[in-house]
């Protein structure tokens, strides 16, 4: 289950060293090599507005056999159609099975566990899907770029070997155990309840979700961009490396904070995304600018939003019940796919309308920086409302398993 998830989220990343290459090809601006970046994103978000529907009619396992196949015939298109309407429309298809698994994964995976026993904590079962889903963004760009470095057919290879490590995931999730069934009708007193957590806690987290994931979007849509004109070193493999370095930073925080309550885990992560996008700024705008600037800054910022992440994902689920974790995780997730995307088009229209890639870097870590700040502090004081009652009705700290 956790190697299906990888594959299907890796793929998501899996074309972004290889921009440069469509550059040349298509003739692109950088506002469309942005928006090419984001096509993918639409699919993603239409697909986890719709997966608690479809989870509710064919199952856990079935969402994530139908979210592998659709990434195989995705990334079969972008390796036959060899023009820039191949490419939108297999970014847009790879959207609709990123989106599907993203919103099935982490609640397939905790059910999982969770069946194997009356004592089976579940907390090994989150870490692991928040980790291979922020872990898998870097690794689909690391084998792109290695690959369009070193390899002939760039354009073809990467996404052949995809195909066929989706069909080792279809054999593996096909002896997977169903756990999903439609969850029963809430009562009125249980969606009033369920609408004020949403304002009190999923709004702010889903916020400082989308803040946090915007700075690792920039790096995805325009690292390469960046590495080649502002830094001049435009070699593929290291355009890949730098997000590999971004992605698997934030699998490394979350590791390194397993003993620490998720409060905890998104305080350390905002902390250091803040200097992380200080160092990026500095490094950018620098007489020399500095590889080994970029690189660290980058580095901090994937340690942190994969810190965030983890403490956002902890927080809700830890105050949701369990028949509604898989449409709060979703939409978490529509707020992380909303953050790696839209904002990152925002930077490539300014850059295409002639501002420096230091002044739009600095733009946006001020807006990133206070998003994320501004989130935190709701998120903190919505816990603090959202407490209050849960203590009053019981003695029992609610869903006390996943914390």
């Amino acid at each position: 289950m956790a190697f299906a998830l990888l594959i299907v989220m890796a793929s998501a990343t899996l074309p972004s060293p290889l921009y440069g290459i469509y550059r040349l090809r298509d003739h692109l601006s950088s506002f469309m090599v942005t928006v090419i970046y984001a096509i993918y994103a639409a699919g993603t978000i239409a697909a986890l507005l719709s997966v608690r529907f479809i989870a509710a009619r064919a199952g856990r396992r079935g969402v994530m056999l139908g979210a592998v196949a659709t990434m195989m015939a995705a990334a079969g298109l972008l390796a036959a159609w060899k023009a820039l309407p191949g490419l939108l429309l297999g970014r847009f298809i790879t959207g609709v099975a990123v989106g599907l698994v993203a919103g099935t994964a982490i609640t397939y995976l905790i059910e999982l566990r969770v069946s194997e026993g009356a004592n089976a904590s579940p907390i090994l079962a989150r870490n692991i899907g928040t980790a291979v889903t922020v872990g898998a963004l870097g690794i689909g760009p690391l084998i792109g770029g290695c690959l369009a470095e070193w390899v002939k057919h760039p354009l073809t290879l990467p996404y052949l070997i995809f195909v066929a490590l989706g069909a080792i995931a279809l054999i593996g999730l096909a002896t997977a155990p169903e756990t999903g069934t439609p969850a029963p009708p809430a009562s009125p007193d249980s969606q009033a309840s369920s609408a004020s957590r949403s304002v009190r806690i999923l709004v702010p987290g889903a916020a400082a979700t989308l803040a946090a994931f915007a700075a690792n979007g920039l790096f995805a849509g325009l690292s390469g961009l960046f590495l080649a004109t502002t830094l001049h070193h435009p070699s593929h493999a290291l355009s890949g490396a730098t997000l590999f370095l971004v992605f698997s930073s934030g699998v490394g925080a979350q590791l390194a904070t397993s003993r620490l309550q998720a409060s905890a885990v998104l305080v350390v992560g905002t902390i250091s995304m803040l200097i992380g996008l200080a160092l990026l700024v500095t490094a950018v705008r620098l007489s020399t600018p500095s590889l080994a600037l970029f690189l660290l800054g980058g580095a901090l910022i994937g340690a942190g939003a994969g810190a965030v992440f983890k403490g956002t994902t902890g927080l809700v689920l830890e105050a949701t019940a369990p028949e509604d974790r898989l449409a709060m995780t979703s939409d978490l997730l529509i707020a992380l796919f909303v953050g790696l995307s839209i904002p990152v088009i925002g930077a490539g229209v300014a850059l295409d309308r002639g501002a420096s890639p230091p002044d739009t870097v600095l733009g946006f870590a001020i807006l990133v920086g206070s998003g994320l700040a501004g989130a935190g502090a709701l998120l903190g004081h919505g816990l603090k409302t959202a407490q209050q009652p849960a203590g009053a009705s019981s003695s029992k700290p609610p869903h006390a398993s996943i914390q």
